[in-house]
């Protein structure tokens, strides 16, 4: 029995070998010819989708043809398979005069858009993108009818990024409906798209994006290289994309940003950015990255330019807040009382005089709990999330100075963290202070102001040494660019934007004319006025 079972688990292992091997081998069945008897290649269709009920077939039967008509429920629209192709044939099928291919195919033309093909890889690849298949008995090819019309979401106001000013409208999970909501904005005919399929098993929909003499055409060639270089069996959302296309993956900082936003999308295409469309996600990626543009808000861009340099500022400065306060809090109490005024030191001593554990515990206990809360918000549902995080905040910061565990200032210094830590517009970079921050603590805990020095330092340096797509992370502040600070940490106004970045674009870097400054008009144009109304 022991060497019957061997032998039966060894034939079972060989069989799931093969199995496997067709299976990651996408060009198995492409190959294949589509069979002349249409009953076959519906048997076929069956063995192979393991008779899926959503598989729909419905077979005509006309004056010199007969065939099928495949589709799948939920991803065409059977509407208009019913009404314009099914009916349409069956009503003028007197007009179909002899049974030659061509002749079905030149009526079926006139009814939508088409294509002829021949193997049973676009047979799967077409059938699971929503098109209808006719087979018709006695030939080797199908017709292949565009019928996409799958339900999908409105689109609605941006969750993740919010402006006071500016257009309402965000991605949604239809790859079409995301480059539509561009190409509305940006009218050009130098707007190209391009699409390819990723994944293996999910044959995921992914198109490039960018303007044509602005964009970088090395960027372009080095995105599309990277894309084709992707071997996976499912590419389920933007992220998958964006963690195998990055340059660095050994960093806590993004290199590629992504948005939801068609406007700022729009806005870094005409930098000479490309964006990169993932089918069924929201989310859009762009590249190359910078540092600085992870702080840049739309509201920038719809307000005056003094007024957006000073918030601009202030997110900068509510960056390094939420990365050192926490440990600006444990050097001071730990090794730099006379960096403060007496006053307030003997306030912080007397406050921690009950508190049985030093400075860095006690920040610690503080942030973990609060990212716990934060956690929890976002995870629950909508109705109850936020009444979770705010009121658990509330209750067990009071109970945990009541307690004794933790200091009344170690609440503000938490607190006024995680507020400034809101403050950035990307959630990515926001993350990434969050990871950060404990790593300065602990530097703080043993080397007071020199370790978060030390940090900071460090964190400059890596920043300094990151590339996205071969552009330097942190240009153009470090290579420093003197012509390139218009849009950096102070926005200038929009008539002084004359030029694009130069690291990014490489084609046409004009932006604006010349005589773009607004003033009041000149004496002469008042004259004129004058004389005018006088002979009026």
């Amino acid at each position: 029995m022991s060497i019957l079972s061997k032998l039966f688990k060894k034939k079972n292992k060989s069989k799931q070998n093969d199995n496997y091997r067709q299976q990651q081998d996408p060009d198995a069945p492409k190959n294949l010819p589509i069979l002349r008897d249409y009953h076959e290649n519906i048997s076929r269709l069956k063995e192979e989708l393991g008779n899926s009920t959503d598989v729909a077939f419905r077979e005509f039967n006309l004056k010199q043809y007969k065939g099928v008509a495949v589709y799948i429920d939920g991803l065409a629209n059977s509407n208009m398979i019913s009404d314009f192709f099914m009916d349409a044939l069956l009503k003028n099928q007197e007009e179909l005069q002899s049974d030659s291919f061509q002749n079905l195919v030149d009526k079926v033309t006139s009814l939508g858009n088409l294509r002829i093909i021949n193997n049973w890889g676009q047979v799967y690849e077409s059938l699971l993108s929503g098109n209808t298949l006719f087979f018709v008995e006695g030939h080797t090819k199908a017709i292949n009818v565009e019928t996409k019309g799958w339900d999908k979401r409105a689109i609605s106001e941006p969750t993740t990024q919010l402006s006071i000013r500016g257009p309402k409208d965000s991605f949604i999970e239809s790859i079409r409906t995301n480059t539509a909501l561009i190409r509305r904005r940006i009218k050009s005919p130098n707007l190209w798209l391009e699409t390819m399929k990723i994944g293996t098993v999910t044959q995921t929909d992914v198109a490039i994006m960018y303007v044509k003499g602005i964009v970088n055409d090395k960027v372009v060639t080095e995105v599309k290289e990277r894309l084709n270089q992707i071997n996976i069996d499912s590419v389920l959302e933007s992220g998958y994309i964006e963690q195998l296309i990055e340059d660095q993956t050994w960093t806590s900082f993004p290199t590629i940003f992504h948005t939801e936003r068609p406007d700022v999308v729009s806005s870094q295409l005409l930098e000479g950015r490309v964006a990169i469309f993932v089918d069924g996600t929201p989310f859009v990626i762009t590249a190359p990255a910078v540092f600085i543009q992870f702080f840049q808000a739309p509201d920038d861009y719809y307000s005056r330019f003094d007024i957006s340099t000073g918030i601009r500022l202030l997110r900068i400065l509510s960056f390094f807040i939420a990365l050192i306060a926490p440990a600006l809090y444990i050097s001071i109490t730990t090794f730099h009382q006379e960096m403060v005024p007496t006053t307030m030191a003997i306030a912080i001593a007397a406050q921690r005089e009950n508190v049985p554990f030093p400075a860095f515990v006690e920040a610690l206990i503080m942030e973990v709990t609060f990212e716990i809360l934060r956690e929890a918000g976002l995870r629950l549902p909508r109705a109850v999330g936020q009444a979770v995080s705010i009121v658990g905040a509330l209750v067990i910061g009071q109970a945990a100075v009541q307690a004794g565990f933790v200091s009344p200032v170690m609440v503000i210094v938490v607190s006024i963290t995680a507020i400034a830590n809101f403050s950035t517009p990307s959630f990515a970079m926001a993350i990434s202070a969050r990871l950060l921050r404990f790593i300065i603590m602990a530097l703080a805990t043993f080397l007071g102001f020199y370790g978060i020095m030390l940090g900071v330092m460090f964190m400059t340096i890596h920043l300094c040494s990151l590339r996205s797509f071969g552009i330097p992370y942190m240009s153009p502040i470090a290579p420093f660019n003197i012509n390139q600070q218009q849009d950096v940490l102070i926005r200038f106004p929009i008539w002084a934007f004359k030029n694009r970045p130069p690291l990014i674009s490489k084609g046409n870097i004009k932006r604006t004319g010349k005589g773009q400054k607004p003033g009041p008009p000149s004496q002469s144009d008042r004259k004129q006025d004058s004389d005018q109304g006088d002979q009026s």
